[in-house]
């Protein structure tokens, strides 16, 4: 059953299911908690109440917000974590791995650890050389361009297309999903204000984080040139000994949805230290 919090106005949708420890999902821009439907239930199966959240703008969330920044967005996070009781472990894809990270700076009493997949949790330098390196950014970075400029759902879909080199089963069935609801008025505009967001708000906040934290990228991931240093520089910028790295040899910038079983083998030994810490 999709349950709503109300935020100055505006409402966030978000299913929780299980019963333990509380675990919060945030996907990334242009997506749904659909994202998350092979992992919100291994978790679940697992011990964990699972909180899957719309985030803003997004899914069945209302649209009409002041902001979609990772400020904005971490503020919902923690209302819902509030909301459902806390502490909670935080696994945020992409935009939302930046919004958890301001979470966990800003609330530490109730962010317990944070798991960030593909995030974009620091304020990116232009990269030309890796422009001419990797034919695979190039292309995500010019189908994202065509996303942002011109709002284009075609240009998103290609980019959809590369940022998930491994499709999961149902992928035909989900991108009719994600067509479906970028095609609602208003949805577009919200994921354009969120690809224009500056992730430097994250980046800030690293330093204030002190809970542990997990990156895992997607070796084949797009949205950089080289996702396993971008993961470096996240943990470089966290206070020591806080971080780990992982990184899924063959996975874009979606490995939960394309790989689930692998980031629960990951997932599952993290959370069990840190809901103990909690």
């Amino acid at each position: 059953m999709t349950e709503h919090l109300t935020i100055d106005g505006n409402t966030l949708a978000y299913d929780v299911t299980g019963d333990g420890p509380l675990v919060v999902l945030a996907h990334g821009i242009g997506d749904s908690r659909h994202s998350y439907r092979f992992l919100a239930p291994g978790l679940a199966a697992a011990g964990y109440r699972v909180a899957n959240v719309d985030i803003r703008g997004c899914g069945d969330s209302s649209l009409g917000w002041n902001g979609y920044s990772r400020t904005d967005i971490a503020g919902d996070l923690v209302a819902v974590v509030r909301r459902l009781g806390g502490p909670a472990v935080v696994i945020g894809q992409s935009i939302s791995g930046g919004a958890a990270t301001i979470a966990a700076a800003t609330a530490p009493e109730l962010i317990t650890g944070l798991i960030e997949l593909a995030p974009f949790t620091r304020k990116q330098a232009f990269d030309f050389s890796g422009l001419l390196r990797v034919k695979r950014f190039r292309a995500g970075y010019s189908r994202l361009a065509m996303t942002l400029v011109l709002g284009s759902l075609p240009s998103w879909k290609k980019y959809l297309d590369l940022a998930m080199p491994v499709k999961p089963a149902d992928w035909d069935i989900e991108l009719a999903r994600i067509d479906a609801k970028l095609s609602e008025p208003g949805r577009m505009k919200a994921l354009q204000a969120m690809c224009k967001a500056n992730p430097g708000d994250a980046g800030a906040q690293l330093a204030n984080v002190r809970c542990p934290v997990l990156i895992i990228e997607g070796s084949a991931d797009p949205d950089w040139a080289d996702p396993h240093a971008e993961g470096r520089r996240i943990l470089a910028d966290l206070p020591e000994g806080l971080g780990e790295l992982a990184v899924i040899e063959g996975a874009g910038h979606y490995p939960h949805t394309q790989m689930p079983d692998d980031v629960m083998a990951l997932a599952l030994p993290f959370l069990a230290r840190t809901a103990a810490r909690a």
